[in-house]
C-alpha cells in the first residue's frame, strides 16, 4: 500500500527535505510546517573551551547525545581552524552515543562510538554506562538543551566530573498564526497525519495553543489526526500530554522506518474502515 492521496504534516526542521522525499515517493502530499529551527550557539567561546579540554586529553569519555550536536561542534572547530585537531582528539577519546544518529555523525568523520546505547534515550545512556568505572574521571557531555539533570546526576553519583557543552539552540520557525492555521486544517479533517521528530516541537505547539487560548482547538486537531513520533522520547512527551501516538518505530528510530510504519498503520486503518462499511447491519 502507498500513501497516495494522504496529506501528512511535518513539524520537522533538520531533516525536512529527506522526510518530504520519502513521503512523496510513497505518493503522499507533504505539508511543511517546521515548528522550530536550529541555530548555532550564540557564543563560540564555551564551545572552544570545551573543545580545548577535549584536545588536551582531559575527557576519559565523551557522551554524544545528538548527531546535530557533534556536527555543530565540528562546525565551530572548522570556523576556528581546528577541525582536523578536534577529529584527531575524538579519535583518541572513548565515546558513547545516544542511539544511531550521533553514531552516524561519527561515521561521517570515519570514526565509530566505543558504545552505542541500546535505547536512544538518557536512560539508555545511563544503563550502558553502568558497566563502566567512571570514578575520578572527567566526562565531556554534549547537550541538546541547557542541561540534562538525570545524566549529570548519575555521573556525579559515579564520582565522575561532567563537563557539558550546548552546541546549538532552538528558535521558533513557524509563527503562531501559521501554527494555528495548521491546527484548524487538522481539526477540519484535512490532514491525515502529523509527524513529530523532537520534543521541542511538541513544546512549541502546546506553547502557542496556550498563548492564544486555543487548547480546545489543539485537542480537536490531535484527536482528528493520526499522530506519529520518531522515537520513544518524543512519544513519551506526547503521551504525558494525553495525546495518543499511533505510529512510533520499534527499532532504528530513523525516517525510513517511520514512513514504513506510517504506511502500515494507515493501510490497516483503511482496510478496517472498508470492512466495517461492507459488513451488513444485523
Amino acid at each position: 500500500m502507498s500513501l497516495a492521496n494522504r496529506t501528512i504534516a511535518l513539524a520537522e526542521g533538520r531533516q525536512l527535505e529527506e522526510l518530504v522525499h520519502l513521503l512523496e515517493k510513497e505518493g503522499a502530499t507533504a505539508l511543511r510546517c517546521p515548528l522550530l529551527s536550529i541555530l548555532d550557539a550564540p557564543d563560540d567561546a564555551p564551545l572552544l573551551a570545551w573543545l580545548d579540554r577535549l584536545q588536551a586529553g582531559e575527557f576519559a569519555w565523551v557522551v554524544l547525545l545528538t548527531g546535530e550536536g557533534l556536527r555543530r561542534l565540528l562546525g565551530c572547530a572548522d570556523r576556528h581552524g581546528k577541525r582536523d585537531a578536534v577529529i584527531a582528539a575524538f579519535a583518541k577519546t572513548k565515546t558513547i552515543t545516544r542511539g544511531p544518529k550521533p553514531a552516524r555523525a561519527l561515521k561521517e568523520i570515519n570514526l565509530a562510538p566505543t558504545i552505542t546505547a541500546q535505547a536512544p534515550t538518557t536512560d539508555g545512556v545511563i544503563a550502558s554506562l553502568r558497566s563502566v568505572n567512571l570514578q575520578g574521571m572527567t566526562v565531556g557531555v554534549q547537550l541538546y538543551s541547557e542541561s540534562n539533570p538525570p545524566l549529570e546526576q548519575y555521573l556525579r553519583d559515579a564520582r565522575a566530573t561532567p563537563i557539558t557543552v550546548q552546541p546549538y539552540i532552538y528558535a521558533p520557525a513557524a509563527d503562531a498564526d501559521h501554527i494555528l492555521a495548521l491546527l484548524q486544517r487538522m481539526a477540519a479533517g484535512a490532514v491525515d497525519a502529523i509527524v513529530f521528530t523532537s520534543s521541542p516541537q511538541i513544546d512549541r505547539l502546546f506553547e502557542v495553543a496556550e498563548e492564544r487560548q486555543q487548547g480546545d482547538l489543539l485537542r480537536q486537531a490531535l484527536a482528528k489526526t493520526l499522530v506519529a513520533a520518531v522515537g520513544p522520547l518524543v512519544q513519551d512527551n506526547l503521551q504525558k500530554r494525553g495525546v495518543t501516538v499511533r505510529v512510533c518505530p520499534e527499532q532504528g528510530w530513523v525516517m525510513k522506518n517511520l514512513v514504513q510504519q506510517l504506511k502500515r498503520v494507515m493501510s490497516e486503518a483503511q482496510e478496517s474502515e472498508k470492512s466495517q462499511f461492507l459488513t451488513p447491519a444485523p
